[in-house]
């Protein structure tokens, strides 16, 4: 990260101060003095929370009881140590998609013992009554698991995830979320799934029929097709639907809104019998070929597709910060560098270890929740060109959360600011760097066509005023925060020109008056440039 800090207040006429709201968008009454929304308090906070963590420590111990009841306490105890092993990784998977942006913990749990407690149940209690059902109506039983299975798992494992979105809709910032929430939920009811499998077809059926020896015999050949070769089938499958509610969760139409998850859905339950119906076929047709075909022409390719789609999107999505927040970058909230090093996993590393060699432990800690609140920042702002909340109230809520997040990155960027001695004071204006020069003389210097991006590197021994910097730019001890007036009219990008922001008829009158001089440094005051550069000036490039 650049050592450089962003100067005052940007431009009084740049896009940076939101004017009043029109009065077509001004709710009656007038408009709110709106406080940041903040966490609740007390048992409103709480209950919520205990009656969701009681619901489903009551349905993991249901559940586990009937199993217990079912395969017998051995044959649980070995499913479940099969069953568990391949969880790790898949769980580390999904959670290697969402690192630009790391969902809570608690709600990933939530999707999690989902799927492995109340959609298993359900899925288990269906599936039963009406392989009952179909053998009364004459009906082989292998059409249970193509017309019945896909649509009551596939529905159940989607139904936490869609609770969480309509109760939590600002934790959904895109499709990698969705992915990755349906995704928790498919591997919690594919683990339960997979104890029953293991431990009872395998384990528990070979110990009654020839002894233990054939037991984990049948439980090696079916931890062989269900873990190594088809554990990847339920969070595929689920994450179609994933997809769907992440366009949702991004869409201004409502009609795409209510649409994109259904069709999510649908693809899943397809694709989940279509995977039912090959090994059904298989067995009806005495054709194992059916089942390898369908495998390797179909499944597997088509896993990959999928894989690549997510790699790719999560890659578009982290690059959301170096689309969105130029326009920060031009009203003066943050410098060049600062976006520049948000662009990649790889330069978000190297600011992190760049912070921890200037500031210690607790700068490299700011610096990453540095980076977390940019890219909410980055997330609300495209949201607000999107039009998500059409009505007044969410507009304003916007504003808030925006006015909270400018507020705590430039608490984050204090603890590593100013911290580094191979740099020279500068700060950033939205426009060019002014620079103090070795002569005390602040001059105007105007930014690279390509950000200065952090590399850490070895302090020097002494400091050098005409060395090269890896960094670029040097910097000015902050002076105190923007102050902001009233909601909404704190110095922020406009609503103006943006879908579903009406541009209001003209901004309010500012006085032309320059940006405050650092108290550190008089002469970085906003004045032409006093000399030239001394000859032999490194190119900052």
């Amino acid at each position: 990260m650049a050592d450089v800090s962003p100067g005052g207040p940007p431009d009084p006429y740049a896009v940076a101060y939101a004017p009043p709201p029109s009065p077509d968008v001004v709710p009656p009454g007038g408009i709110p003095v709106f406080v940041p929304v903040g966490r609740k308090t007390g048992w409103q906070r709480w209950l919520p929370m205990a009656l969701v963590i009681s619901g489903l420590g009551l349905a993991a111990v249901a559940m586990l009881f009937f199993l217990g009841v079912d395969i017998g306490i051995a044959g649980l105890a070995v499913g479940l140590t099969a069953a568990v092993l391949p969880v790790p990784l898949l769980v580390a998977s999904f959670m290697w998609l969402d690192r630009y942006e790391p969902e809570p913990i608690r709600y990933l749990a939530f999707c999690f013992g989902w799927g492995a407690a109340v959609a298993t149940g359900v899925a288990l209690v269906v599936n039963t009554f009406a392989s009952i059902w179909f053998d009364k109506w004459g009906l082989p039983d292998a059409l249970v698991a193509v017309l019945v299975a896909p649509f009551i798992e596939e529905s159940m494992k989607a139904l936490g995830p869609v609770l969480l979105s309509w109760r939590r809709r600002a934790e959904w910032s895109g499709i990698t979320d969705g992915i990755v929430y349906c995704g928790m939920s498919a591997i919690g009811f594919a683990m339960v799934e997979n104890i029953l499998y293991l431990g009872k077809h395998g384990y528990a059926t070979g110990v009654e029929e020839y002894g233990p020896a054939t037991g984990l015999q049948n439980l090696f050949l079916i931890f062989i097709v269900r873990i190594l070769f088809t554990g990847f089938a339920h969070p595929l499958f689920t994450s179609m639907t994933g997809i769907g509610l992440g366009i949702s969760a991004r869409s201004g139409d409502r009609r795409v809104r209510w649409l994109a998850p259904i069709a999510g859905l649908l693809l899943a339950m397809i694709l989940h019998g279509t995977f039912n119906l090959l090994p059904t076929l298989s067995v009806s047709l005495g054709q194992p070929l059916i089942m390898l075909y369908g495998y390797l022409g179909f499944m597997v390719p088509f896993f990959f597709a999928v894989v690549g789609f997510a790699i790719a999107l999560r890659s578009w999505e982290g690059r959301l910060t170096e689309r969105v927040l130029p326009l920060y970058v031009r009203t003066g909230w943050f410098s060049p560098p600062e976006v520049a090093a948000l662009g990649s996993l790889g330069r978000r590393h190297s600011a992190r270890q760049w912070a921890s060699r200037v500031a210690g432990p607790l700068g490299a800690k700011a610096m990453r929740n540095f980076q977390f609140a940019a890219t909410q920042l980055a997330l609300l702002r495209d949201g607000m060109q999107r039009g998500l909340h059409a009505t007044p109230m969410g507009r304003y809520q916007d504003l808030a959360e925006e006015h909270r997040l400018l507020t705590d990155l430039h608490t984050y960027r204090a603890a590593f600011t100013a911290k580094d001695p191979a740099t020279p004071p500068a700060f950033w204006d939205g426009v060019n760097y002014q620079l103090m020069f070795p002569d005390g003389v602040a001059r105007t210097v105007a930014p690279p066509e390509s950000p200065v991006v952090p590399v850490p590197v070895r302090m020097a021994p002494a400091y050098n005023p005409y060395a090269a910097t890896p960094y670029g730019y040097g910097q000015q001890p902050y002076s105190a925060p923007p102050a902001y007036p009233p909601v909404p009219g704190y110095g922020r990008p406009s609503y103006g020109g943006y879908r579903g922001y009406p541009t209001p008829p003209s901004y309010p009158s500012y006085p032309a008056a320059a940006p405050p001089v650092h108290p550190q440094s008089p002469q970085l005051a906003w004045q032409p440039p006093q000399a030239e550069a001394p000859s032999g000036w490194p190119d900052q490039r």
